[in-house]
């Protein structure tokens, strides 16, 4: 349905902000930028929800510090906003709070979203949930306050690569440069994001790109991520994050994943790709994502997880 967000928030009380599990720059940084323009524009304050922890390198995003990793799941929201969140079972707990709100709205990017919530705004054609939350608020004269400008520009910047992947278009750059005008310092954000990595991040990055697998000439490339693995280096969530670019960078590589241990039964995998649409694999299993960036979850061992992906990918 069309989605006119001013009367919708307007007539709205108690609001709640969600944002998917293992987070990244655009999720949080769409989070954490609705709420400053809720704020600023409306005069009202948003609940924030993260139902993981928040990665160290995005803790200078302007009111994360507000975010909650756990709010009463009896509470009924008068309206309840996903960011980035491509399939709703991606917030968790926090699913039924989004199911039981008086009126729920999807803003996201991924091509594999369903639809979900009462109303959507859903450009499978943008760069991040950062961009479409720019047009909307371009499109409906909301002006951007200097807070919302360095998070539409987190979300942006991450969700492109740094601006280097292949959905930075045009209009990326457009928006960037009305960012930056609006208070948003690039090279604060980028180094906040990228600069401000642990040894014991670098060093379990490394492990994990020295103990890759290469078949197929070298065109599939694919790393295991073991509990013990993050044990040894007392590896949080996002410690993995990266490593499947980083194997995507070779020359050769034309598809890579990471497949994490969850427990014995469940393995999560993180695709990227040169070419091969990994969003139609990760399907296969219950994910999603885009063309060359997608991941899933699938109920199965590390080794079986890996067996299986590899049979699709060569099928």
């Amino acid at each position: 349905m069309i989605c006119n967000l001013d009367d919708i928030i307007k007539s709205s009380g108690k609001i709640l902000l969600l944002s998917h599990m293992n987070p990244d720059g655009d999720t949080l940084g769409s989070m954490c930028a609705l709420y400053s323009m809720i704020y600023h524009r409306f005069k009202k304050k948003a609940d924030m929800n993260v139902v993981s922890n928040i990665p160290y390198n995005y803790k200078f995003l302007p009111n994360i510090d507000l975010a909650q990793r756990y709010y009463d799941k009896s509470l009924v929201y008068d309206l309840v906003i996903s960011l980035d969140v491509a399939a709703i079972d991606r917030v968790m707990d926090s699913k039924i709070l989004f199911e039981k709100a008086k009126c729920s709205v999807n803003i996201d990017h991924h091509k594999t979203n369903p639809g979900f919530g009462d109303y959507q705004i859903i450009n499978p054609d943008a760069s991040s949930c950062g961009e479409v939350l720019y047009d909307y608020f371009k499109a409906n004269t909301w002006e951007i306050d200097k807070d919302s400008a360095i998070c539409l520009y987190t979300a942006i910047m991450t969700d492109t690569g740094n601006f280097r992947f292949e959905n930075t278009s045009a209009n990326v750059f457009r928006a960037a440069a009305e960012l930056v005008e609006k208070g948003a310092v690039p090279n604060y954000i980028y180094k906040k994001c990228y600069e401000t990595k642990t040894k014991s991040f670098v060093m379990f990055q490394n492990y994990c790109v020295n103990n890759a697998v290469f078949l197929d000439d070298n065109k599939i490339v694919y790393t295991t991520v073991y509990k013990k693995d993050l044990e040894k280096f007392s590896a949080g969530d996002d410690y993995t994050d990266g490593i499947a670019e980083t194997l995507r960078a070779i020359d050769t590589t034309e598809v890579s994943f990471v497949a994490k241990e969850v427990d014995s039964k469940l393995t999560k995998i993180s695709m990227r790709s040169k070419g091969i649409d990994v969003a139609e694999v990760c399907a296969k299993f219950g994910g999603g994502g885009h063309t060359f960036a997608a991941g899933c979850t699938i109920k199965a061992g590390v080794k079986d997880a890996v067996a299986k992906i590899l049979r699709e990918i060569k099928q």
